[in-house]
């Protein structure tokens, strides 16, 4: 609270005398000045190239665990008065104790929109500002590399290293002095301190280096970077059923104790039998029981030093179930064995590759809630492929709405085992709660799944009801099978960066934590967590988490037959394990991911080996630069004619329209690097943002525009995603704008409402009533029959053999768009690879391109504002051009057409 008011008493004598003049110009460009043992943080719109001026603006970074909290005062910048336009926030900060020299930050504004640096500042990197960049700030870093060697390491500016031994102090988590034998300089910032008594290396141990006064935890990253075992991992029955293995890797434990039992429910008494687990060399404890264990439970106790940091059962007496188990009892419950599964077979074809894909988001839960199938498969994996299911309009909806759709990948959020808040502890506080009830969330915490608990297992929840623990798998791996057989590869989301022992301030006791948190996650000088959604799993220097990362990835390939992975937040896992995934997996499957958010870790953002961003992506990423220019950012929009992107008729947006059709954004080497999308599972949904009124799609459309949205999607360049739901306009109108934070015995819970409705229930519910009807229909605020064939037919065009100018994964030659540019900006018009012809106009007003010129050939119009259709052509007014003549085309107000060359 102090430092608050202080920061507003500083604010007030700035604003009060700024003028233009007094703000350096190079502060509008790195986001900050220095003045006074103050730090004033400036965001300055027009450097962003923003059109509006936010109503909110909120600095994060490093100094605040990259926070997503958009409501903390004290880190909201406000409006000057002498200059409104000007945002500024003065923190106090002598001798960089609060922001300290290096830390990388970045601006947030209204809902929560992250806005990437300006282009021309000289202090950006990695998608980040940085604070004094390229000023290091006094440091140690000391490593525990053996019983008898630590690695010191000071860095700084202007920071000498002494070599008098006499200078340095080693002491444990007790404060008890270890003797020194010697301090040996390596470089000149390097120096091996060696005990004068072996010390025990699971331990927690502080160096100190007086002169120039410093003081580092010893990690142990000297040790952990260096152990490997190849093992196999997890529980697993032997071929022939002879004997069942158990493996769990714990280099800090002191004992492993394995607990098995005939049933989920028992507790720790009811165990049949308790084995103490040996460690090899490696740190892997195993233990081998004879016979087939399929369908036994068991979990662990994990025993070790109670020193700071560690939740080994001496101080936390939990039992840990397996971070590599095929089954677990919901998030909290027990791990079961399980053979393992037999995959589908492949797909007839092959996998599509990069350049033609055209993926479709979807959750299990979303999609099958409301499908007319029996109550005990209702919300499951099986009732994703039931065949023959249509509404009361009898149009085919379900399985077969996928299949008639024709995009060729189902891309399904996390099935992974995730966290579900308890039934019992949920519906003791909400089943009579009107909030929750109108959500449909008052009997179970719903969730989208990215907070996965067990990457090898398959979420329980979405078995058929009914049928026992551990079905879900051959469950799965039939809906792989019933996609493939039909010709539609199938990914699936992972969560590799953060896990789900960590959320909404509570810490869990799973599995990662108990097995040993300082091996498995990123934590800071006190041995806490980091990070902005809880926790951040460690995959540089730690071998066996960068194993994990690969393990479960070949898992689903190997035991599912999938195709590949969309990765959550993969800006956060170290580009060379991605990279070392890569090289493990199938050339061909798919992968692509998100490229944001930093790490609160500094060494790892300090690392250009580690971090990574668009520029030097190791996997494909979503592009959000031509979402964009396409139909807006993601953020709450405010105004329909500066908020939705060039479709909705921003013309500004035209100059990026025209990068985000080639996909030749700064980062993009080629088409393949992004992949373009218009909406996914966060922020709003196309139909709200289009919609005529109330930014609620169920009560109307934009539907010209959005057709728009559409075209530039599907007559872009490299692969395409799209959000399920979007062509039979899905709204999430039913969730409300407003925050909430609710309480539960465990803690809060929050609700973000419509732009983010992760826990929200029935606002992401496919409605497929909707599906066949049109404005004529009783209750029917849009054509839903017309909007699905219109896409059904963008598709199709862009699978046809023409389409390919579109499917195109490299290098495009200087002139493969040629481009018409009419002086108003509200009309684009281009000519692909000399076979395509699309002319659109976002104005009000019909309006004509004069004088266009076409390549020599036949040409037929194929798509307009209502029907798309390659292979029979429109009929009418311009229908059928020749090339090599000059045409006047009439183009109606918010309108594409498209035509053909016939060959």
């Amino acid at each position: 609270m102090k430092r608050c008011i202080l920061t507003f008493i500083l604010m007030g004598i700035v604003i009060a005398h700024a003028q233009t003049d007094l703000i350096p110009d190079e502060a509008r460009l790195q986001g900050y000045f220095d003045a006074a043992d103050t730090t004033y943080f400036i965001f300055d719109p027009a450097q962003y190239n923003l059109e509006i001026i936010p109503e909110k603006v909120v600095v994060t970074g490093a100094f605040r665990g990259w926070s997503q909290d958009m409501e903390a005062p004290e880190w909201q910048l406000m409006p000057m008065k002498n200059l409104p336009d000007i945002w500024m926030l003065g923190i106090a900060n002598m001798n960089d104790d609060v922001i300290g020299a290096g830390t990388p930050f970045k601006y947030r504004i209204d809902d929560g929109r992250w806005l990437d640096p300006p282009s021309e500042a000289g202090n950006a990197e990695g998608g980040n500002l940085v604070y004094h960049f390229g000023t290091k700030p006094p440091r140690l870093k000391a490593e525990i590399r053996g019983p008898r060697s630590i690695w010191a390491t000071v860095s700084g500016s202007d920071v000498e290293r002494p070599l008098d031994v006499k200078k340095y102090r080693l002491y444990d988590a007790k404060g008890n002095n270890i003797p020194l034998k010697a301090v040996l300089p390596n470089t000149a910032s390097e120096t091996l301190v060696i005990p004068a008594e072996p010390i025990d290396i699971r331990r927690v141990y502080y160096l100190e280096i007086d002169s120039p006064g410093l003081r580092g935890l010893c990690s142990y990253d000297g040790w952990f970077r260096t152990l490997y075992s190849g093992k196999e991992l997890g529980a697993n029955v032997a071929d022939d059923g002879s004997h069942t293995v158990f493996r769990v890797f714990s280099p800090r434990a002191d004992l492993v104790k394995l607990y098995l039992y005939r049933d989920a429910e028992g507790r720790p008494e009811a165990a049949y039998k308790v084995i103490e687990m040996k460690q090899d060399d490696d740190g892997v404890w195993e233990a081998e029981e004879s016979g087939d264990l399929h369908g036994v439970y068991y979990d662990f106790t994990v025993h070790g030093p109670q020193d700071p940091g560690n939740l080994f059962y001496e101080t936390h007496p939990a039992h840990a179930n397996d971070p590599y188990a095929r089954v677990n009892v919901d998030a909290f419950g027990k791990s079961r064995v399980w053979r393992k599964t037999v995959p589908a077979t492949p797909l007839k074809n092959g996998r599509p590759a990069m350049e033609d894909v055209i993926a479709y988001e979807v959750h299990v839960q979303d999609f099958t809630d409301l499908l007319p199938v029996s109550e005990d498969l209702k919300g499951t994996i099986p009732a994703m492929t039931v065949p023959g299911l249509k509404n009361s309009k009898g149009e085919p909806i379900g399985f077969d709405h996928l299949v008639h759709l024709g995009i060729n990948t189902v891309h399904l959020m996390p099935v992974q085992e995730f966290l579900h808040y308890p039934d019992a502890e949920w519906q003791a506080a909400f089943r009579d709660d009107p909030y929750m009830i109108e959500q449909g969330i008052q009997l179970e915490n719903y969730q989208w799944g990215y907070r996965t608990t067990h990457p090898f297992a398959v979420e329980t929840r979405f078995r058929q009801h009914g049928t026992e623990y551990g079905a879900q798998r051959d469950q799965f791996r039939d809906l792989v099978q019933a996609f493939h057989d039909r010709g539609i590869a199938v990914i699936i989301d992972v969560v590799f960066n953060h896990t789900g022992e960590n959320m909404d301030g509570r810490e869990y006791l799973l599995n990662l934590n108990v097995f040993d948190k300082q091996y498995y996650y990123r934590t800071d000088q006190e041995l806490k967590h980091i990070g902005a959604y809880g926790n951040e799993t460690k995959s540089e220097n730690r071998p066996m988490m960068q194993r994990w990362i690969i393990d479960q990835c070949r898992h689903f390939v190997e035991e599912f037959g999938i195709d590949g992975f969309r990765i959550d937040l993969a800006g956060q896992t170290d580009k060379q394990t991605l990279l070392a995934m890569r090289a493990a997996l199938d050339d061909d499957l798919i992968i692509y991911g998100e490229p944001w958010i930093g790490s609160n870790d500094p060494d790892y953002e300090a690392n250009p080996d580690w971090d990574w961003y668009k520029v030097d992506s190791p996997i494909t990423f979503f592009q959000d630069d031509a979402r964009n220019a396409f139909k807006g950012p993601p953020s709450n929009p405010q105004n329909k004619e500066t908020d939705r992107g060039y479709a909705g008729g921003n013309a500004a947006q035209r100059e990026a329209v025209m990068d985000a059709l080639l996909n030749r954004f700064p980062e993009e080497v080629h088409p393949n690097r992004g992949i373009n999308y218009l909406d996914i599972h966060d922020n709003w949904a196309l139909a709200d943002r289009f919609a005529k009124e109330n930014w609620d799609g169920r009560y109307g459309v934009e539907e010209e525009r959005y057709k728009i949205a559409a075209g530039l999607l599907f007559t872009s360049l490299g692969p395409i995603v799209l959000h399920g739901g979007s062509e039979i306009m899905r709204s999430k109108g039913a969730a409300p704008l407003e925050e909430l934070v609710f309480k539960i015995e465990s803690g809060p819970l929050y609700f973000h409402g419509k732009r983010d409705t992760y826990n929200l229930r029935n606002a992401n519910r496919f409605v497929w009533e909707t599906v066949g009807k049109t404005p004529q229909d009783e209750n029917s605020y849009c054509d839903y029959a017309g909007m699905l064939a219109h896409w059904r037919g963008l598709i199709a065009f862009r699978n046809s053999e023409i389409g390919k100018v579109f499917r195109y994964g490299e290098i495009p030659p200087a002139d493969y768009y040629q481009w018409i540019l009419p002086e108003m900006q509200s009309l684009l018009g281009y000519v692909v690879d000399e076979k395509v012809l699309v002319l659109m106009n976002t104005g009000e007003d019909a309006q004509v391109f004069e004088k266009v010129k076409l390549p020599e050939g036949e040409w037929q119009l194929i798509a307009d504002g209502d029907t798309v259709d390659h292979h029979n052509g429109i009929a009418g007014k311009d229908s059928r051009l020749k090339g090599e003549k000059q045409y006047d085309i009439s183009v109606p107000a918010i309108s594409m057409k498209i035509w053909i060359k016939k060959i």
